[in-house]
């Protein structure tokens, strides 16, 4: 499923803060600088999302989600829970869980969780590698201060390295004030236009690490499909 695929591997862009060490604009690297600073002391991440899709060849307009993201980005796991609505109450809808060595991805609708291993590949978007990301790999440059609802936001234009990657640029909004990203928008080769939001603030998550595996008795009657 596409809307799966774009989730787990684009999510991972829009809380990445570090300091990347390509050829950087000054101004760009001292604001992502003071941004990761606020988070380099977490053992863990967790922070709430919204997420917009267009997709004009998929003829797909305005498709959202909302979520929660859980990551370690020092042992590559991650927990991402994405949410829907029945009869206007919200619900877990799917569940992409990693330990660093495995990754559960589970289907509410059909009680189904795949298993595969995981790729923690250089060339693979992990979520888990949320303040890393930014490391190697990408050019950034300062393009300005916004200004909306009366909040401050500097404006970061982000373009990778290797040709390879399926996007050409992402747009950062950081909030100058707090020193924290606002939304972040990937721009894909095929013409989507992919908008993540942060609508809470990144928290030291203090749970233990069986947040980040799979346990079959909290899911009664799941099938498993062991894809490895």
């Amino acid at each position: 499923m596409r809307i799966k695929r774009v989730c787990l591997c684009l999510l991972v862009l829009l809380m990445a803060i570090s300091v990347c060490k390509a050829q950087t604009d000054p101004k760009a690297k001292a604001i992502l600088s003071a941004v990761s600073k606020k988070y380099q002391s977490f053992s863990a991440i967790k922070s709430d999302f919204s997420y917009v899709l267009d997709n004009p060849q998929e003829n797909i307009k305005s498709f959202k989600q909302s979520g929660t993201i859980i990551a370690n980005p020092k042992t590559n796991k991650f927990r991402i829970t994405i949410y829907e609505l029945l009869g206007g109450k919200k619900s877990i809808g799917q569940e992409i869980i990693s330990d660093g060595k495995t990754q559960w991805t589970y289907a509410k609708k059909d009680n189904e969780v795949q298993v595969n291993d995981a790729d923690n590949k250089s060339q693979t978007l992990n979520p888990a590698q949320i303040f890393t990301i930014y490391e190697k790999g990408y050019k950034y440059l300062f393009s300005g201060e916004v200004k909306q609802q009366g909040v401050i936001y500097q404006q970061i234009e982000l373009t990778p390295t290797d040709s390879k990657k399926p996007f050409f640029k992402i747009r950062l909004l950081v909030n100058k004030a707090k020193s924290s990203i606002y939304s972040a928008v990937i721009f894909d080769k095929n013409g989507s236009r992919y908008t993540y939001l942060l609508t809470s603030p990144a928290t030291d998550y203090k749970g233990t690490d069986t947040i980040f595996g799979f346990n079959k008795k909290n899911y009664p009657g799941v099938e498993v499909v062991d894809l490895r």
